[in-house]
């Protein structure tokens, strides 16, 4: 029926076809259009008409289904089918907003359970905050739940102002939205934001955020930007909610020193004892940054679905009822769905006070439908047999990860200090170096590898490009963490290729395992390597390494094994052993081959600084997520472009010699 009624709809309006693609929510009146049109789309209103007949006899009581020619006129007339609410068909979807907050999430399953028992059907998509905001100003999504105030003034100002955002109230007050420290950091002297530069050096200059572009990171930029309270010489790692409360476990663990987001309400409150710093009403406002959370529509969307619209201004969220609900979503790992349902099962009242005055979207009083929570439809007979008897991989990887995690504490922290040093060595040398010496030191390398006028002025040039455009350092960070990876995984790679071309049996069990590092999606092990070594570029450096590493291993194998029986039979004819043939024989005729699989390590390396940025690995990955997370079109495009840059400046450079092959 809805496809029917779009089609419909799209074929009637008076604005252009591009425009008509857009779901807005609007009851569409029957505009005036010439009569040859009108009978063109005849049949086409009669075919919708028919189909709503039948959806509607199945869907309602033979008493309240109308007759065909009822609901023909109805068709043509209003151009929209009608609840019961007196809302139109298109209310029964509701579009809300996660901008991936476990308080967020929380709230927003909640009323989707709530608006499921009614007979809506609510679905969820996975914005960030600035995203929000324009989804809402172009009807791309219906309700946000989770307008911090004041945090994310300056997100919503310009579109309340126009009105494509309309406030509908409060839905949480009391909040809190600052810094905070551990309980001994704070007995230890770090109390204010001011106190914050004192302990510079155990802090290691860093505050920890949550994802790029959020209007929390945002305020910590502009401080350290403005250098308050002698903070310039900070930096701030960003990654995301989850990733900063593994780095803040890992903290407590060992007693360090830690400042890092945090707020009220979120278990974080209960599971550690923290402490939130004073002297930031100037950063994140007055009393600890303190808080009201709004429920915000897109225009006109509280007039059109007025059922919808009582039940948003209803609501209204506790302090401990949220913890409660994102305990059981971050400690007991439950579905947002199944939280839900339980919470509102085990607190009747409450959603009892947010269903005054609401009815389910067939027109029928709520009643006992609360008890009766609609659930996904559960498949019968073997599928459900099959599903009921699950096979834990999920729950088996979480015990052995937490068991590594207990007792391989020593070994992991090792790990950390040495790839930390590394990277952190390299590009503290590229930073030594002045930025006109640099460009002119690498400009003269791709001369001597290349023998190219015409590379080498690309290079100079585009390096002076990254250099105006103020993605130096970005840059400088990113190149030292492909530089490592990839002197890691040839290390690791070429060694490993070289014994699987010996031992075919060897390559047979890598095979396997080749595919699955370079299909798993790298999200997948970038979650245990966060869990185990913190926020940096160390899970970051791993993940990269994993992802690159299949790259050298095959392209070694292919190129020892098929270096020519002639050489090899050459060469064992004069006596050579078998480590002579490799260095004399096999080596100098596969290397085109093995360094053609180091360039490709070198790009694989490469697209991966997105992927280390959402771990706190810095470098050009940052620009680019904090860019899509706040709409930012131009950072987007010249963080980008730099990335291109520097991948054709590497290709170019490290890409086998172009030479005729010998006769």
């Amino acid at each position: 029926m809805s496809v029917n009624q779009t089609s419909l709809n799209a074929h009637s309006r008076v604005e252009p076809l591009t425009q008509s693609c857009r779901p807005t929510g609007r009851v569409v009146k029957p505009p005036k259009q010439p009569a040859a049109l009108c009978a063109s789309l005849m049949p086409g209103v009669v075919l919708a008409a028919l189909m709503m007949t039948q959806v509607t006899r199945a869907a309602v009581p033979s008493a309240a289904v109308p007759t065909s020619a009822a609901v023909a006129g109805a068709a043509v007339a209003s151009d929209a089918t009608v609840s019961a609410t007196g809302e139109p068909a298109s209310c029964q979807t509701v579009r809300f907003s996660d901008v991936g907050w476990t308080d967020v999430t929380a709230t927003t399953a909640l009323v989707s359970q709530l608006l499921r028992t009614l007979g809506y059907s609510p679905s969820i998509t996975v914005l960030s905050v600035p995203v929000t905001f324009a989804s809402l100003h172009n009807n791309d999504i219906d309700v946000f739940l989770g307008n911090w105030m004041p945090a994310q003034e300056a997100d919503r100002v310009r579109y309340v102002n126009d009105g494509s955002v309309e406030v509908i109230g409060a839905n949480l007050t009391g909040a809190k939205y600052t810094l905070a420290v551990p309980d001994y950091t704070y007995a230890a002297g770090l109390q204010d934001f001011k106190d914050i530069q004192r302990f510079s050096k155990a802090l290691n200059n860093s505050i920890y955020g949550i994802e790029p572009g959020n209007d929390g990171n945002r305020h910590v930029l502009e401080m350290l930007k403005q250098n308050q309270f002698g903070l310039g010489d900070f930096k701030l790692i960003e990654s995301s909610e989850q990733g900063m409360l593994a780095q803040v476990e890992r903290a407590y663990r060992d007693k360090n020193p830690l400042v890092f987001l945090a707020w009220e309400p979120h278990p974080m409150n209960m599971r550690f004892a923290l402490k939130y710093l004073s002297g930031g009403d100037e950063v994140f406002g007055p009393n600890f940054g303190g808080a009201t959370i709004y429920t915000v529509t897109r225009r006109g969307y509280g007039a059109e679905c007025p059922n919808i619209g009582r039940l948003l201004k209803n609501l209204k969220f506790s302090l401990r009822g949220e913890s409660e609900m994102m305990a059981a979503i971050l400690d007991r790992h439950e579905a947002p769905d199944t939280a839900a349902a339980e919470w509102l099962k085990a607190n009747p009242n409450a959603a009892q006070a947010w269903l005054e005055g609401v009815l389910m979207f067939d027109g029928r009083p709520v009643g006992a439908a609360l008890t009766q929570a609609a659930r996904p439809p559960r498949a019968g007979g073997f599928e459900q047999w099959i599903v009921a008897h699950k096979i834990p991989v999920g729950d088996a990887m979480a015990v052995a990860i937490d068991y590594i995690k207990a007792h391989g504490t020593f070994l992991f922290d090792g790990i950390s200090i040495a790839i930390r040093g590394m990277v952190n060595g390299v590009t503290a040398l590229l930073r030594a170096l002045p930025a006109p010496a640099l460009i002119v030191a690498v400009a003269v390398l791709a001369w001597a590898l290349r023998r190219s006028v015409a590379l080498t002025a690309f290079v100079a040039l585009a390096l002076l490009f990254i250099l105006n455009q103020g993605y130096w350092l970005a840059t400088i960070e990113t190149l030292a963490l492909v530089m490592v990876a990839t002197v890691a995984s040839a290390a690791i790679g070429v060694p490993v290729g070289i014994a699987a071309a010996h031992r075919p049996r060897l390559f047979a069990v890598l095979r396997p395992a080749l595919d699955l590092m370079q299909t798993l999606p790298t999200f997948v092990y970038l979650i245990p390597t966060l869990v185990l070594f913190g926020l940096g570029v160390v899970p970051g450096l791993i993940s990269t390494v994993i992802f690159a590493l299949p790259a050298p291993i095959r392209l070694t194998h292919l190129g020892i094994s098929s270096v020519p029986k002639p050489l090899i039979e050459a060469g064992e004819a004069f006596g050579a052993t078998p480590m002579q043939l490799l260095w004399k024989v096999e080596l100098p005729s596969a290397a085109s081959t093995i360094v053609a699989g180091i360039t490709q390590c070198i790009m694989l390396s490469l697209s991966m600084v997105v992927i280390a940025a959402l771990v706190g690995a810095g470098g050009l990955g940052v620009p680019v997520v904090r860019a899509l997370n706040s709409v930012q079109v131009g950072m987007g495009f010249e963080a980008g472009f730099t990335i291109v840059l520097l991948a054709i400046i590497l290709d170019r450079m490290s890409r086998p010699s172009e030479r005729r092959a010998p006769r």
